[in-house]
């Protein structure tokens, strides 16, 4: 059974409640929820990819505040054409309800889809209208910006804020900076902006506790000690975070195999916990936390357990991350029932499961592929309600359901992502065109594959690739002229991105 086309269509940087404390907005009153919610409806039932203003068309006779228009642009996150056709039609209201916080999300909508171009020129309008941006406007850009790979951009972003903003950035600003680069793996860069702007900004313990995590994130446990020892003689204590987060540079991303490694990670853990211990600082849950997830990569589950006993017999309550690591351990290791009766557990005590903790199953299930398991499991976790499953969630089960060959499942979860909103995302139409691909249902991949366009996101050149020796080799050069000329009219939304994306021609 083949995809039937959806309606127009419909990834997620900032969360909606982080968005809201981001940007500084006061609650949402129910009912600018419930009118955002419809005008979103209403935009995205309406819209036409060539002509993106008659959406907006729809809204004569609707007077929009500016937390309504804030509440419906973030509901369109997920779709950067729509959200800034309404933002255009905003400005030419005769009370345009702009704010600060609307022009922010904004720019990390058009962002998010590599629009830099586009993110800029909403910056400098901003100005122009005399709303200032805030330090807020720019660190959000400037997440993006490293996101993309553009760390120098990101850098000189940052010292762009001053000349922009009233407000003079502040040391915490400067740690959002360092904590973006490390969190993306620049942290050599970090370092360097941090060694450079020393007296600008004095270090304090948050900052330093950044970069260590940065240098164990790349594996570089020596340099983080370093910087620990540099922290320590600059008189700044470190505190239990500080701790964890080498604790962690020690144990994640090291092979625990054969025993010997495994044995001696544990014995570096051990080292980290008594220099916690003389310094006065007790390890809290994370920290054991941290060191029953090196018991569950070691597949010992056994040991975990044991660990997760000795937390609680030293009142140490397991929170969900504790949890989460337990459960993959047991249902990596095939003990799926256990692995169910631990989240029974875990409900029963007040703590609530995520997205990741039902991700585990899932990809138990994928590897044996068992759809009918992974689909019960699924209903049992929408009926629950504890948690709404993650864009990972749809992207496990929709190529699992595809590779299966269960194309109606796999539909039905297309519709329940997007009725959830947890995307459509790059990754979900990545997975779908190229599940569709190996079907070799040319028709449907290549509908999903404008849809994608037409909502803002620029394929991976490997999803060009396959679909273009596709379409070849089934004799479908006219389809493949059809998207090249949609190819075409989109280049200048995504500029110079799209300019690495030249195929070569194909030869059988």
């Amino acid at each position: 059974m083949a995809f039937p086309k959806p309606r127009q269509s419909q990834a997620l940087f900032l969360s909606p409640r982080f968005l809201r404390r981001f940007c500084s907005l006061p609650p949402t009153p129910a009912r600018d929820a419930n009118d955002a919610e419809l005008v979103s409806k209403l935009l995205l039932q309406h819209h036409n990819p060539f002509h993106a203003m008659e959406s907006s068309l729809q809204l004569h006779g609707i007077t929009l505040t500016p937390n309504l228009l804030f509440e419906t642009l973030l509901r369109l996150k997920h779709h950067s054409k729509i959200a800034l056709s309404l933002f255009n039609y905003a400005k030419t209201l005769p009370r345009p309800p702009l704010t600060p916080a609307s022009y922010t999300l904004l720019v990390d909508t058009v962002a998010k889809v590599r629009q830099f171009d586009v993110a800029w020129q909403l910056i400098t309008e901003m100005d122009q209208n005399d709303l200032t941006p805030t330090p807020s406007t720019f660190l959000t850009l400037i997440r993006r910006l490293v996101s993309a790979g553009l760390t120098r951009q990101a850098v000189r972003a940052f010292h762009d804020i001053d000349a922009f903003a009233d407000t003079k950035t502040t040391p915490d600003d400067f740690c959002v900076l360092l904590d973006t680069l490390c969190k993306y793996g620049h942290v050599k860069l970090a370092a360097e902006v941090f060694n450079r702007n020393k007296n600008r900004f004095v270090p304090d313990v948050k900052v330093y506790t950044v970069l260590i995590y940065g240098w164990c994130k790349l594996g570089r446990v020596k340099t983080a000690k370093a910087f620990l020892s540099e922290m320590v003689e600059r008189g700044i204590e470190p505190n239990v975070v500080t701790y964890n987060v080498l604790l962690n540079g020690v144990c994640r991303k090291v092979s625990l195999h054969p025993e010997e490694r495994f044995e001696r990670t544990v014995r570096n853990a051990e080292e980290v916990f008594d220099e916690m211990r003389r310094s006065g600082i007790e390890p809290d849950v994370t920290s054991f936390s941290i060191v029953l997830h090196v018991y569950s990569r070691a597949h010992k589950p056994q040991l975990v357990l044991d660990k997760l006993g000795a937390m609680k017999e030293k009142g140490i309550c397991p929170n969900v991350v504790v949890y989460t690591s337990v459960i993959k351990c047991l249902a990596s290791c095939g003990r799926l029932e256990d692995a169910e009766m631990l989240l029974e557990e875990m409900v029963r005590e007040g703590v609530s499961p995520c997205a990741a903790t039902y991700n585990c199953f899932f990809k138990e299930y994928r590897g044996r592929k068992d759809g009918e398991s992974a689909l019960k499991m699924f209903k049992r976790m929408k009926e629950d309600g504890l948690c709404a499953p993650s864009s990972h969630t749809y992207v496990i089960l929709i190529r699992m359901f595809l590779r299966l060959n269960m194309i109606k499942v796999a539909k039905e979860m297309w519709d329940d992502m997007k009725a959830t909103r947890a995307g459509p995302d790059l990754d979900l139409y990545t997975v779908l065109i190229h599940g569709l691909c190996e079907r070799k249902n040319w028709r449907e991949a290549c509908h999903y594959f404008v849809e994608m366009i037409e909502n803002g996101f620029l394929p991976l050149k490997g999803t060009f690739e396959i679909l273009y020796r596709g379409l070849i080799q089934a004799d479908m050069l006219r389809t493949w002229r059809r998207l090249k000329k949609k190819l075409d009219e989109e280049s200048i939304t995504f500029g110079s991105e799209f300019q690495n994306y030249q195929l070569k021609p194909y030869r059988r």
